[in-house]
Order: C-alpha cells, then sequence, then structure tokens
C-alpha cells in the first residue's frame, strides 16, 4: 500500500493545487488510510483481487461507439445505478449523485491485465 499512495502522491503533484483532478487524486489516498485506520483494509483489498480477477463474471450492462450515444443512453431512463459500461473502449460505472445519474471513469476487470497469483 505504501507504493500506492507514494504514486497517487506523485500523481496529485501533477495537477494545479486546488484543482478537482488534485482533489480526487487526493480523496483516493485519503480513502485507502480511512480504511487502513478502520482496519478494513484487508477486506477492501480483497474485494479488489475479486474485481480485477478476469475469470470473475462482471456484467456489462451496454457498450457505447461514442459519448453521445451513451449519455443518450443515461438520459432515457434505462440507466442504473451500479450499471458498468464500456464507452469508445473505456469503463464507467453509472453512479447516483444528487443531481442524477452520471458515469464515473472505472476500470473495468478486462482491462486490469491478468490475475494476481493467489
Amino acid at each position: 500500500m505504501e507504493s500506492t499512495l507514494r504514486i497517487l502522491d506523485a500523481v496529485s503533484k501533477s495537477y494545479p493545487p486546488g484543482s478537482k483532478e488534485e482533489a480526487a487524486v487526493q480523496l483516493a489516498a485519503v480513502s485507502l488510510l480511512y480504511l487502513r485506520r478502520l482496519k478494513k483494509l484487508d477486506g477492501f483489498l480483497e474485494y479488489h483481487r475479486e474485481f480485477s480477477d478476469s475469470s470473475a463474471h462482471v456484467s456489462i450492462a451496454k457498450e457505447f461507439g461514442t459519448q453521445a450515444d451513451a449519455d443518450m443512453w443515461l438520459a432515457s431512463g434505462e440507466a442504473v445505478d451500479g450499471a458498468l459500461v464500456r464507452i469508445d473502449g473505456r469503463g464507467f460505472q453509472v453512479i447516483q449523485l444528487p443531481k442524477g445519474l452520471k458515469f464515473l471513469r472505472t476500470p473495468l476487470p478486462d482491462a486490469l491485465g491478468p490475475p494476481a497469483p493467489k
């Protein structure tokens, strides 16, 4: 985990202080520290291994060639919170925010490479 935190720190420095990007990277780092403090990091790492295991069945709700097509689907009312989609080859998850559904960039298991040895 220490190497992950060092990487997140380095990445956050590539964005201007106070930017949304820097804040997002910092949130990821603080989230890991929080899980460690609550002694829930092992459970999270197990979840990550399961998520990354390409043999695990993860259903992709839809695939779109363009962001415009994906946005139309999101606005259609068919999308549900938590759905995984692929847009122009990249993974996203539908998330419910106070102002409606949005896409959150999410690596899909098949994009993470081979599973870690057990």
